[in-house]
């Protein structure tokens, strides 16, 4: 629970550091990406214990797949809260398709 939990935490600082500057358009690029390094060093600071924490109880295999299942689910809920955006069909089968991915790594 420890590495999920960590897990999440920096999938939250990742989505705001790739894509938290998208509603601030009128920001000079260089101050952008300078924000988004800040903050993409909190991320690292939570998903590099996770992934040290969590290898043994999970293959490297299995961490990369529930990585990427949490950046999904934070990355909807950011787009539709924070950028204002819908979920699509595609969206949703996407998820299918992933879901389908963690069955097979755990399998």
């Amino acid at each position: 629970m420890r590495t999920v939990l960590l897990l999440l935490a920096s999938n939250v600082f990742m989505t705001f550091a790739w894509y938290g500057h998208l509603k601030f358009k009128t920001v000079p690029l260089w101050k952008a990406v300078l924000v988004s390094w800040l903050i993409a060093f909190l991320e690292y600071c939570f998903q590099v214990p996770a992934n040290r924490f969590g290898y043994g109880q999970f293959t490297a295999s299995q961490l990369k797949i529930i990585q990427e299942v949490i950046t999904l689910v934070v990355f909807a809920v950011f787009s539709i809260f924070y950028l204002g955006e819908n979920l699509r069909w595609n969206t949703l089968a996407s998820f299918v398709c992933i879901l389908g991915a963690v069955y097979f790594a755990f399998r």
